[in-house]
């Protein structure tokens, strides 16, 4: 063996690379070609380059290589339809590759129809690889204590039988509890869940609710891989995962088996420090689940990061994608070009292409919950600053006509304007409450604004709970338990951002938006802490506005946004049925 190796040693490189490609049985049709060359030409002789490749790639096997690999249902819809098959197929046999590298290969596949074999190239986004776990069974009297509904029985069984999979169910469906359940089915081991912070002790109580198996919480630099539920929030994940050292950060070291990231629209911004921190660590877990009860916030780009974390094959070429589904285009401004990916098209298709991974119910298809109705109460604006701020922004606009195309400068541009109304609507809003709060019902009361929200929960004083950004976790979960449990208190008053996702406010039956936002997702996100799972009464939700200020135009711009979404919600059913699926343009998304 020693004299073997020392002969091969002397060999010149090129020697080498032919002596390789004689014995070469593989699927790359690279190195094919040339073992074709030299087999057909007696003066073939590889460059060093060609030797280069032959010997770095001679044993790389590629994993969907001599095998039976799942089509995208698009894919083979088209390729029944040129080929003129008598039904679609489901399945090509991949004879071999034009390269090796999972990231860049084209199929040269074999489909078989009676006698005759259909051969052709298929790029890499027709393949799907195999997420699907098949034939799962689950023993549903093992949590007869707290029995799942129908509709979780269906997200449970999706879960448990992928290895990447999206739950993208409307707001309220019970997500977090179908995970668990399904998370336990795996039979997983170590479970890393990221979430919001705000959400990690609503998660532990969910988790102790069906096991005794030992829950973690991370925080500030604090992180166990002992335990079998680690649960971190999304902004501290620097702390345990390195990109330069990847193998020696905690989360690698804890080898879980199953990955979790619960409101995944987190990591929507493919940009984004934390999104690439996310990207980085779930490449080396076979199981990623994610959970979203938007998994579009304004347009499909959002859409994209997700797809890509469960290896979805539509999200392989993300250029291919954002001309496909966001009427990409390239423009140049000055030495820059610049991609413009704010619109939305093909989204019907986009969602068929993407059913296999992803399950999205909104609770109109599968739970009896009572009517939410929604009514503005309009008002009149009386202030001088209000006026005096206007003038400025006004004045501004007419003179900085470059400048104010842009809607981020505009808004921040009118966030004193906001506030001034936020804090105007303050007498209105109490007094409003107040009317419910006659009729024995609960109300919950959102702004943006921390001066507004002190205001209005001071007036309130004793029987009245407050959430902001600043509050702590075990604070947030009392408040919440609070006004959920306690008679004497009927006013929740929460920020937006802060209290306006991940609670269950059921307890109350009318909501009030303070003031708005801009972000219909948010609005609705708001409104839907009292209108979920557990509500057993219809909820009124009032939206205060100033009709003769900017406020009404915002609300009208808001409104429409929502009615667009909304009425392609109700239309269609699948992974995409919350996104508007035509007739939005640019802006109406921006």
């Amino acid at each position: 063996m020693e004299n073997n190796t020392s002969e091969n040693s002397n060999l010149t490189i090129e020697q080498r690379a032919l002596n390789l490609l004689e014995t070469y049985q593989g699927a790359n049709n690279y190195i094919l070609k040339l073992k074709h060359q030299k087999e057909t030409n007696k003066r073939f002789f590889p460059t060093r380059s060609q030797c280069d490749y032959i010997t770095n790639y001679y044993e790389v096997t590629p994993k969907v290589a001599k095998r039976w690999v799942d089509l995208d249902p698009y894919f083979a819809k088209k390729i029944a339809d040129e080929k003129l098959l008598l039904k679609i197929p489901e399945q090509v046999w991949v004879e071999k590759l034009l390269v090796e590298k999972e990231k860049s290969y084209h199929v040269w596949g074999k489909i078989l129809e009676g006698e005759t074999i259909h051969e052709f190239w298929l790029p890499k986004g027709a393949l799907i690889k195999t997420h699907t776990i098949k034939n799962v069974e689950i023993d549903y009297e093992k949590y007869s204590h707290r029995p799942p509904l129908s509709h979780q029985k269906e997200a449970i069984e999706k879960l448990a039988g992928s290895k990447r999979f999206i739950l993208a169910d409307d707001m309220g469906l019970g997500k977090t509890t179908a995970t668990i359940i399904a998370a336990l089915e795996t039979g997983a081991k170590k479970i890393l869940i990221v979430c919001p912070a705000s959400l990690k002790i609503n998660w532990q109580r969910e988790i102790e609710n069906y096991t005794d198996r030992s829950v973690y919480i991370s925080e500030g630099k604090n992180f166990s891989i002992e335990h079998d539920f680690v649960i971190v929030n999304y902004d501290i994940l620097k702390n345990f995962y390195d990109l330069k050292d990847k193998n020696n950060s905690l989360i690698t070291k804890g080898e879980f088996d199953l990955i979790i990231l619960d409101e995944a629209h987190y990591v929507s911004n493919g940009t984004a420090a934390r999104t690439k921190l996310v990207n980085s660590f779930t490449k080396k877990c076979e199981r990623v689940w994610l959970l979203t009860g938007t998994p579009m916030t304004n347009r499909p780009m959002n859409y994209f990061n997700l797809l890509s974390i469960i290896e979805s094959p539509t999200a392989q070429n993300w250029m291919a994608y954002a001309i496909r589904y966001c009427q990409g285009y390239q423009f140049t401004a000055g030495t820059r070009k610049i991609w413009n990916v704010t619109g939305a098209s093909n989204l019907e298709e986009l969602r068929d292409r993407t059913s296999r991974q992803v399950l999205r119910r909104l609770k109109t298809d599968v739970l009896d919950l009572p009517e939410k109705i929604i009514t503005p109460v309009y008002l009149r604006l009386k202030s001088k600053l209000y006026e005096g701020l206007m003038g400025e922004y006004y004045d501004w606009y007419s003179k900085n006509p470059d400048e104010s195309t842009s809607l981020t400068v505009q808004f921040s541009k009118l966030m004193k304007v906001r506030q001034v109304i936020a804090e105007e609507k303050i007498k209105d809003t109490i007094e409003l409450a107040e009317n419910i709060l006659e009729q024995d019902k609960k109300v919950i009361i959102f702004t943006n604004f921390t001066e507004t929200l002190n205001r209005i929960a001071d007036y309130f004083g004793k029987q009245a709970v407050r959430l902001d950004g600043s509050t702590s976790k075990p604070q947030r979960q009392y408040s919440v338990d609070q006004f959920q449990e306690n008679e004497k208190i009927k006013v929740f008053v929460g920020n937006v951002k802060a209290a306006g996702v991940g609670i269950t406010l059921t307890a109350a039956e009318a909501v009030i938006i303070n003031d708005l936002s801009f972000v219909p997702g948010d609005l609705a996100q708001a409104e839907d802490r009292a209108y979920r799972y557990g509500q057993k009464n219809s909820v009124s939700v009032y939206y205060p506005i100033f009709d003769n200020s900017i406020e009404g135009i915002i609300y009208d711009m808001v409104n429409q946004k929502k009615q667009n979404i909304n009425t392609e919600a109700r239309s269609c059913k699948g992974p995409l049925s919350g996104w508007a699926q035509k007739g939005i343009n640019r802006e109406i998304l921006n």
